[in-house]
């Protein structure tokens, strides 16, 4: 594993995250192109939870060899309060960005992690026990980082599309 050059990913994923993000204002942050999709500020909000409540502790978990018990599920929704479309733009952002500044802290932080360490976890829909080890867990969360920043991208393409109206981006090509 090219630890760090996944770490160098998710240093960049973070700042490439707030540069997709820049000038856009609270109220396009809040724009959903459907009721089953997801707003910038809702994808913010779901990168910051899952930084404080995901991959940082879990992999921790892993690398400090505890087996028992195993780490929850992550749920997929926020924790209970304000819906992530209702919470402050520019103060999501910026958490997020802190708490990736600290999970980096953190990875730098660890000394000769064994990346092969495991544990066998239920996962996905049909709960199937899969042996997911530490590299799996680093892996993923550098793979996740760029499943937003391309739902990011999207979204900014989006806001594009709706800014020049009446005018349409045709000429630029298909997506």
């Amino acid at each position: 594993m090219q630890f760090d050059a996944l770490a160098y990913e998710l240093e960049r994923g973070g700042l490439l995250m707030g540069i997709l993000v820049l000038g856009v204002t609270p109220e396009e942050a809040q724009v959903k192109p459907s009721a089953e999709s997801w707003s910038m500020l809702e994808v913010v909000c779901h990168l910051y939870d899952e930084e404080c409540r995901d991959f940082r502790k879990h992999l921790d978990h892993i690398l400090q060899g505890s087996d028992q018990p195993p780490f929850p599920d992550v749920p997929q929704e926020p924790e209970p309060g304000v819906p992530y479309n209702e919470r402050d733009w520019s103060e999501s952002l910026d958490a997020f960005l802190e708490e990736r500044n600290r999970s980096l802290a953190w990875l730098k932080a660890l000394s000769a992690p064994d990346w092969d360490r495991s544990l066998t976890l239920s996962f996905g829909p049909t709960q199937e026990q899969v042996r997911f080890s530490a590299g799996d867990m680093l892996a993923a969360w550098v793979a996740h980082d760029h499943l937003h920043m391309r739902q990011l991208v999207e979204l900014q393409r989006g806001r594009i599309v709706r800014m020049v109206e009446p005018y349409d981006v045709q000429y630029a090509g298909g997506w």
